[in-house]
Order: C-alpha cells, then structure tokens, then sequence
C-alpha cells in the first residue's frame, strides 16, 4: 500500500510561482510512474501532467504546458510541481497520483493511489 502526501499549497497572486511536493510512502516508489491531476471549485477532476518512472518522460496538458513542470527524486520518494506565471483558473486542489505504468495515468479510473490533496489559490 502507498501512500501519498501533498504539500506547498497556499494563497498566491496572479503571475506567482508556487512548487508543490508529493511525499510518498509503503512501496518502491521508482516501480511508480506519478502524476497531478487538480479539481476546481463546481469542475470534475482534470489532468494535470505525468512522469515516468525513471524521470525521463513527462507529459502535460495543454492548459500547463511551458508554465508547470513535473519533476522527481527518487532518493527522497518524492515528486514536484513547479507552478509558474500562476492564473486564476489554477485554483484548484491539487492532488497527487501513484500508477504502475505511465499509460495508467491516462485514466483516473486505473490509477493505483490518491493523495489527500494540497488546495492552491490565485488571486486576481
């Protein structure tokens, strides 16, 4: 069983740089491709971007592509999300994401774990 804890949400304006960590515990974590996916306020749950295993793959979506990076450290057990040039319609809680292939990661109905969740706010 693993488990995922999120943190480094908080309260930032518009045009800030946030970085949030995915702290994850009881497994291998390098047999783990990870994710971030985020839920807004009255929204389903969406995609945010996936890394692979070793680090070498990443994939976003369309709305964080050159603004968020998906990063990782397997000594630490641990995955990041470097959030810049941040807008109003990043406000979301911002979860974390554990699968045992990087395609599972594709559909939230095969991915293996969930974190609790980090809630992050931008201000106009």
């Amino acid at each position: 069983q693993v488990q995922l804890v999120e943190s480094g949400g908080r309260l930032v304006q518009a045009g800030g740089s946030l970085r949030l960590s995915c702290a994850a515990s009881g497994g291998t974590f390098s047999n783990y491709a990870m994710g971030w996916f985020r839920q807004a306020p009255g929204k389903e749950r969406e995609f945010v971007g996936r890394i692979s295993e070793g680090g070498g793959l990443t994939y976003y979506a369309d709305s964080v592509k050159g603004r968020f990076t998906i990063s990782r450290d397997n000594a630490k057990n641990t995955i990041y999300l470097q959030m810049n040039s941040l807008k109003p319609e990043d406000t979301a809680v911002y979860y974390c994401a554990a699968a045992r292939t990087l395609d599972r990661l594709r559909l939230q109905g095969r991915i293996d774990y969930w974190g609790q969740g980090t809630q992050v706010t931008v201000s106009s």
